[in-house]
């Protein structure tokens, strides 16, 4: 089988996607949505088709480049720019190009904004039949963008032209059935795919969730995160942090200038981890973690949820996220408004203060992993699922 996945190279979800189906013995390529010329290190075993590059990215590494071949980054990106600027659709031509060369057995979108987007594009000059189609939704592909009047009918002319929609969640199905997709769902699946449960378990901490002294905040802020919102609720709630270390992670300018603030004005000893983390790491810190809190206005099932959860931590998440379609609110875990700094006092202190709640949680939240993120089984799930579509056992319509 020959799959083409257009998508994010830069993207460890995309990555950890592929990688599912890396070792199946098919002839996997890589369209980067953004041409950036960038490729995720844990990419392998794909073929990836960028507008120009420079041959070292592949040093070292299961891939095969194909594009411009330009000698050194730098001249690559200065190349990749005048490309844009001179030829604007240059990358939806190059797309139909690849589709007619390689000739793929699926063409796969991953996410609406960038990928949707311009297979649309290549679609709709595409002579002859175009092959079938995969779009999945990510985060806020729908609940967000679906709403926004620059995005609005774009979003809806994707769902008119693919062939199959997959996503994260129930919510997702009913939103993409509400703005016209009337062909086939596939199986629900995490975008970044599943986990090494095994592996997981081995990193949690002996300890207790509700002896551990560490908060880990997710410090995204900007037109989706609200970090800021979390850091508010905390220092309202330093009269119950002594002896806690709060640790940040995914945090930009603006959240480390608040961060070293909230240090200064409450005396909680604040850290704010590097950009690029190991995902060891994180998760060994999530594994140190009482609790973690994740602040957003729209997201699909959140991966820092799911590793939130893995590692025993309890989660106090957005309800604007499909947290809801993987913990019980008051039970494995608190669901708040995003925008709403007393709620969210509100669920920290709870959460501080309530250790059978915590350590309960835990337990609840690791039965549903193991029920629900087992690697191994999503694995032949997502096998399945592109073997069928190649063979349109699922018929569209």
């Amino acid at each position: 089988m020959r799959v083409l996945i257009v998508a994010f190279s830069g993207s460890i979800h995309a990555a950890r996607w592929v990688d599912q189906i890396a070792d199946q013995g098919w002839d996997l390529h890589l369209f980067p949505s953004l041409d950036h010329g960038d490729v995720h290190p844990a990419f392998r075993s794909v073929t990836v088709h960028h507008s120009a590059y420079a041959p070292s990215l592949s040093e070292g590494r299961d891939l095969k480049l194909r594009g411009f071949s330009v000698g050194n980054p730098r001249l690559a990106g200065f190349t990749r720019s005048f490309i844009r600027r001179v030829f604007p659709d240059y990358r939806a031509d190059q797309l139909r190009r690849v589709i007619r060369r390689i000739k793929p057995d699926i063409v796969h979108a991953m996410e609406f904004q960038s990928a949707g987007y311009l297979t649309l594009q290549a679609k709709r000059t595409f002579a002859g039949q175009f092959p079938p189609w995969i779009v999945t939704n990510w985060g806020s592909d729908l609940l967000l963008f679906g709403r926004l009047a620059d995005h609005k009918e774009r979003v809806r002319e994707v769902l008119r032209a693919c062939d199959y929609y997959s996503c994260e969640c129930e919510r997702d199905v009913t939103l993409a059935r509400s703005m016209g997709y009337t062909g086939v769902v596939l199986p629900l699946v995490p975008a970044g795919g599943g986990f090494d449960l095994d592996r997981l378990y081995s990193l949690r901490c002996a300890a207790s969730p509700s002896t551990r002294k560490v908060i880990m905040l997710k410090g995204y802020q900007g037109w989706a995160g609200r970090g800021l919102v979390g850091l508010r609720a905390l220092e309202r709630c330093s009269d119950l942090l002594s002896g806690y270390r709060l640790m940040i992670y995914s945090a930009g300018e603006d959240i480390r200038i608040a961060a070293e603030l909230f240090q200064q004005d409450t005396g909680v000893e604040t850290t704010v981890l590097p950009e690029r983390v190991p995902h060891e790491q994180m998760l060994a810190f999530h594994a140190q973690a009482r609790l973690s809190i994740g602040l957003s206005i729209s997201d699909a099932i959140s991966i820092s949820l799911l590793e939130t959860m893995a590692m025993g931590s309890f989660p106090i998440q957005s309800h604007t996220s499909c947290a809801d379609e993987w913990i019980v609110d008051g039970e494995s875990g608190l669901l708040v408004p995003p925008n709403d700094p007393d709620v969210v006092e509100v669920a920290i202190r709870k959460a501080l203060a309530d250790d059978g709640l915590v350590d309960r949680a835990s337990e609840a939240n690791w039965k549903t992993l193991r029920s629900r993120l087992d690697r191994s089984q999503l694995k032949a799930d997502v096998v399945r699922m592109y073997n069928d579509v190649a063979k349109r056992t699922f018929a569209t319509g």
